[in-house]
């Protein structure tokens, strides 16, 4: 039997704080060469990002990757640009009936290497209150 094994990359620990997270998936991320060796240098920053659902296909939205080698990288390279998560349609089905049906919203909580592919964690969450809030905190 196979073991696997997984290797953090990135975490959004303040997605966790500020949403109650209700469901996770598992998604694979659309990546290019140079941010593929960016992002296994642990350089993927999470915070401020989301995820959503359009035209059937799920995207991540405000991750930043900085470039690997800044000199070798193409003019036109956007540290910031939208990047594509590798979903199930029947996932991505289900995703999009939950976020336009309730409230909830698509959040990246983590980034981490399984098998050698880069997967990001998903979480389905519910805004918290700020009294909330201030429960965790105590």
């Amino acid at each position: 039997m196979r073991q696997t094994s997984t290797k953090n990359l990135a975490e959004n620990r303040r997605a966790r704080f500020d949403y109650e997270i209700l469901e996770t998936y598992e998604a694979g991320l659309e990546l290019s060469g140079p941010e593929v060796k960016s992002t296994k240098n642990g350089r993927l920053d999470l915070s401020g990002s989301y995820a959503l659902i359009r035209n059937g296909q799920a995207w991540l939205i405000n991750s930043k990757i900085p470039p690997y080698q800044p000199k070798n990288m193409p003019d036109d390279y956007a540290p910031d640009r939208q990047r594509r998560l590798l979903l199930h349609k029947t996932e991505i089905a289900s995703l999009l009936g939950k976020t336009q049906k309730t409230s909830l919203t698509l959040l990246p909580l983590r980034a981490y290497l399984k098998r050698g592919f880069i997967k990001i964690e998903l979480g389905l969450g519910k805004s918290r209150k700020k009294h909330d809030k201030r429960e965790i905190i105590k």
